[in-house]
């Protein structure tokens, strides 16, 4: 395991860049962070409220998953609206893409992914505010700009993914640390949630990536570690020590190397994976990964 970055507020949504470093979203902050390694990195953005993902899109901007915010001091939902913005890597400049979805605001979104056609998939939360707790969605924002949802229901919607072939987006759902997959019947079109899997204990699930043999590696909280699932249910655990291993990205040569986010000690780390992730659509690509069922950009 090798630490790539401390002191960071509430890191999530790791991105391995096309230059190899990684940028990084800080909840507690609300910034956009670039990180190099070796004790370098620069804030490249400042979209306050909650940032709590981030992907490449089809543009080479970064696009992010801001809740609206989180009242820290309380450890409740800002009641503030949340939204989907682009950010400019090398400018800064932040637009607002998105913060209604079928004519209702978003509340808190949290996670997202590119498909291959450009449309993005992602978990609106929902929130928590005076012990009231709102269900979640999952939504996308077409290429077009229009925004629906393909699914409402369930509490604590978080991490999200597409299967290899995109057949399947995969959701896990903190509170219960369980995982669900919905069939992809059309763009922005989802069938019923599917059970696939509960973490064992007593744990809560947080962000994931999908890696290129259809395995689910998910962020898990309390008990510390990324829950890796198989499409049948099957689980395996990896511990870290950090109660709060909020997310996973994948990279390197072979896409063997993990770069994952801990929020309760504000680090990036990086360390060997037992098997490549799948390179993501419009994301971080190398040469030995152009073979793969996931190419970049098609």
């Amino acid at each position: 395991m090798k630490i790539l970055a401390e002191g960071l507020a509430f890191p999530e949504g790791p991105v391995v860049m096309p230059d190899e470093s990684v940028v990084v979203v800080e909840l507690r902050a609300g910034t956009v962070r670039r990180i190099w390694g070796e004790g370098r990195s620069e804030v490249i953005a400042t979209p306050g409220g909650g940032p709590n993902g981030a992907q490449i899109g089809p543009d080479g901007a970064l696009y992010v998953a801001n809740n609206g915010g989180i009242d820290w001091t309380r450890g409740l939902s800002a009641p503030d609206t949340g939204r989907i913005e682009r950010v400019d890597p090398a400018t800064g400049k932040i637009e607002r893409l998105c913060d209604h979805a079928d004519g209702r605001p978003l509340r808190a979104p949290n996670d997202l992914v590119f498909d291959a056609a450009g449309g993005l998939w992602f978990t609106d939360m929902g929130k928590t505010i005076d012990g009231a707790v709102e269900t979640s969605a999952v939504c996308y924002l077409r290429p077009d700009g229009t925004c629906v949802a393909g699914y409402r229901g369930g509490i604590s919607y978080n991490g999200i993914g597409l299967s290899p072939d995109e057949r399947f987006v995969y959701v896990a759902e903190t509170q219960s640390a369980r995982l669900w997959r919905f069939a992809v019947e059309a763009p922005g079109v989802l069938g019923k949630p599917e059970w696939v899997a509960t973490a064992p204990g007593d744990t809560r699930f947080d962000s994931l990536a999908v890696t290129a043999s259809g395995n689910i590696c998910v962020g898990t909280l309390k008990t510390g570690g990324i829950t890796t699932i198989g499409p049948d249910g099957g689980t395996a655990f990896t511990p870290i020590d950090d109660l709060y291993v909020t997310n996973i990205a994948f990279g390197g040569a072979d896409m063997r190397t993990a770069f994952i986010t801990l929020a309760a000690s504000g680090k990036l780390i990086a360390m060997d994976w037992p098997e490549p992730g799948l390179p993501l659509y419009f994301g971080y690509t190398t040469s030995s990964t152009t073979s793969s069922t996931r190419p970049s950009g098609s």
